[in-house]
Parts: structure tokens; sequence; C-alpha cells
């Protein structure tokens, strides 16, 4: 039995460009057909936003788990699957499930692994496993040191037309480094890598992209240098695009003080003046995705000396009201906000969602920007609560989610 179609009325409407406008969206067939001055037709289902902003649901590039509560609290409708599940999205058969495991309530968008279990060596069945659903490709939470093994996979990438996503950060002088080299680590005595090992991994990687003409995405850019890189190649005309999780915008190494291993993440937490840049960054248009990260991790994985606990945190239900801080303060406004967390991502992984567009898949959330509510990790819907935001007030809340015009949450 098809659903009725849905005219949602009296919210503000979230648009690619401009401001917040008043309006209604109309939804039939799990796609948007109107937006804007209209009205109920007869037999809609009618829902009274009351005021709320009307967006697009988020598109979460990158998580490692899927987390269905975590996740529609948060507003999210599509998630991005990095590879490294046990075992390893490497094949096309495991791709697949991985597509399946979201519904009906959610959108899985697998990312296949670059490589065969994840090694940097040799190079997985991509085309095998586009076919069978992987929107891009991803080198997981490492750095493919061999550069001929890069070159060839962003030749086959670019061949392909797929995105390829990697984690920027040389192993070879990241090492097992927990921290960024500087004042905090040293005082901790803490194993610490340089921040160039970030941007040393994003020149190799932008060389590559040029010489091959691959879409390139970094999950991660969060240093100065690198971001400078970036900037510099995307002048250039290089198709490379960054993201960057709520930490490295909201968090510096000062947050080490008391060896929390909530802040213990990959890459680690960097210095103030880096995390200054990183908010110039998604301000000037540098950072293209701003994504959560979403990583639960439990008690056997954090409560352990620093060096030795698993990094990672709990992001998909703080990913919204983090981000809506950077509006608070003025650094972008609504609509860049939500190019960085729907319409830039869905873009990326080449799927019909992310806007408020007629046509496009109806993925909707109804969200209050000013309503108070305080991060607590013993209430997350997260199978872990493992966030650095514990017990911080934010500002922004969900209050009804769309998946294809059917209400999730």
């Amino acid at each position: 039995m098809t659903p009725r179609p849905l005219t949602i009325t009296g919210g503000r409407l979230v648009l690619p460009t401009g401001a917040p406008q008043p309006g209604a969206v109309r939804v039939a067939d799990g796609r948007i057909v109107a937006l804007g001055e209209i009205s109920a037709e007869p037999g809609d289902d009618v829902l009274d936003a009351k005021g709320a902003l009307i967006t697009p649901g988020l598109v979460d590039l990158g998580v490692f788990a899927i987390d269905k509560p975590a996740f529609h609290f948060g507003g999210i409708t599509r998630a991005a699957l990095m590879p490294d599940q046990g075992p390893p999205l490497d094949h096309p058969a495991r791709v697949r499930f991985a597509a399946q495991s979201g519904k009906p309530d959610m959108w899985v968008h697998p990312l296949g692994a670059a490589t065969r279990g994840l090694e940097g060596v040799e190079l997985a069945e991509i085309a095998l496993m586009r076919d069978a659903g992987a929107k891009a490709v991803a080198t997981g939470r490492r750095w493919i040191a061999d550069s001929g093994v890069m070159l060839r996979l962003m030749s086959y990438c670019a061949m392909l037309g797929l995105v390829l996503v990697t984690h920027a950060e040389d192993a070879g002088i990241a090492g097992t480094a927990v921290a960024t080299a500087g004042e905090m680590a040293t005082r901790l005595g803490l194993p610490a890598a340089p921040a160039e090992a970030e941007s040393l991994a994003v020149a190799r990687d932008l060389a590559l992209a040029e010489l091959t003409g691959c879409r390139l995405h970094f999950r991660q850019v969060t240093t100065t240098a690198a971001l400078d890189l970036v900037r510099a190649a995307k002048a250039r005309g290089v198709k490379v695009t960054a993201g960057v999780t709520p930490a490295h915008f909201m968090l510096s190494d000062l947050e080490l003080a008391n060896f929390r291993t909530f802040c213990r993440l990959s890459p680690p937490l960097r210095s103030d003046a880096d995390r200054q840049a990183v908010i110039s960054a998604i301000a000037d248009g540098t950072i293209d995705v701003i994504a959560s990260g979403h990583d639960p991790r439990g008690a056997e994985d954090k409560r352990l000396p620093f060096a030795d606990a698993e990094p990672g945190m709990a992001g998909a239900e703080t990913l919204l009201p983090l981000t809506l801080t950077l509006v608070r303060d003025g650094h972008i406004d609504m609509a860049r906000t939500f190019a960085l967390l729907a319409g830039n991502p869905a873009a990326l992984l080449g799927v019909k969602a992310g806007k408020l567009e007629a046509g496009l898949e109806a993925d909707l959330a109804l969200v209050e920007p000013e309503r108070p509510w305080i991060v607590d990790r013993s209430k997350m819907a997260a199978t872990a609560g493992n966030t650095p935001f514990d017990r911080r007030p934010v500002e922004g809340r969900v209050t009804a989610l769309f998946k294809g015009g059917n209400r999730v949450a």
C-alpha cells in the first residue's frame, strides 16, 4: 500500500542558498514534488512544523558502525560506512550485504576497501564492489604507504569515476604516536608525532591525484599546513575535497590534560592554532564536509592507559548541534551548514539527496536550532557513549525525521 502524500507546512525551508524562508514541502512516492509557498492537496497527510527548520536529512560520510538509534537522534538519514569492518568490505558480497543493512529506515552506503584486507598492498575488486553498491572507495583508518600502489589505485578510481576517500597520516612518521608533538604531549609523556605527518601525506596524495585526475577526498584534514596544501590544490583545479569532524574545530590538545581517553582520536587533537585554521577553512570553503566519524567504543577499548586506548568517538548525536555553533559564532550561515552536512557528502557519493529540491529523495528533518540540551554519555542512543563532549550544553535538536517521505523518528 502506497503511503499518502505528505505536506509539511508552517516551517522554514533551508535551501541550498540564502537564509531560511517560510514555506512548505510536499512529498509523494518518496520524493520531494513541490516546495515553497504551496498548500496541501486534498487527501494529503499534513504536518505542521510549528516554525521549525525543514532541512535535508544529514548524509554522514565515513562512519565506522551503523547505529540507527544514534543516527535517527542526530537527524542522519544516510551514512557512508567505512570498510574497516570485521571482515573488511573488500569483497562484492560483503558490500552488497552492508548496503542492505540499513533497511527499511536508514540508507547505508558502503565504501569499498581500496586494497585487500585494507593492508595497502594489493588492489581489491573495485569495479565489482561498485556494481555491488559501493558508492566510493576508501583506504580505511590507514594511509597507503606504497606510492606505486596509490598511483595504480587512483588511476583505477579515475577510470571508474569513483571518489577515493583517504586517511591523511604518513604512517612512517606517525608510527605508534597517540598525540600531536608539542608542549601538551611532552608534559604528559605521550608518544607523539609532528603535525607534518598529515601534511606530508596530503602532499603526496595531491601530487598523485593531479597526475591521474582521480577525485580525491581527504576524510579529515586537521592542520594548518595540510589545509594550505588543499586550498592551493583546489585553486589549481585538482579534483580534491576535504572533510573534518567537530572534534577538530571544537577541541585542541589541551583537552588531553587528565589523560582523558575519550579525547584519544585519529588523527589526534591538534594545537589551538590548528583548530582555528580548521574553522577558517570551513568558512572559506577549503573544507567541504563535516562528518561525525561515528565510532562507538566500549569500556574495554577506552578504560585503558591513554596510549593503549583505541581512538574514536561516538559522534552521530552531536554532529548537528556542534556544527550549529559555527553558525552562532558567525563563521557560516544555515545554507552552508547543510551543504557541509548533507549536500556536499551526497554529491560525493553520487546520491540524489542532501538538498531541498523537487525530484530528490524526500529525506527530511525538522530541526529546532535553538533548542538547548546537555550531552550526557550515560543517556546516549549510541551503543557506547564515548564522547569528548560529555556534560557540554549544546543547542539544536531534531524533532522529526523522514526517510523517503516515511517518518522514522
